[in-house]
């Protein structure tokens, strides 16, 4: 798992949020987390779309409360 200053969104997009429509952007989270895109759209539909709860959920630590 990467460190948390990796964990940027690609191309100026909201910084904490993976875009699931853009396959790019998919590709691009999937790479910096060291996942495949199966995985992180696996860990996208538990916890939601913030880089940061799916970091975490992949970690074994699941969904921070907001």
């Amino acid at each position: 798992m990467p460190d948390d200053h990796t964990l940027l969104a690609p191309a100026g997009n909201d910084p904490d949020r993976i875009d699931m429509q853009s396959d790019a952007a998919v590709a691009e989270w999937a790479r910096r987390m060291d996942i495949d895109e199966a995985r992180l759209r696996a860990a996208v539909a538990a916890v939601g779309d913030r880089a940061t709860d799916v970091a975490r959920h992949l970690a074994g630590g699941g969904a921070a409360s907001a």
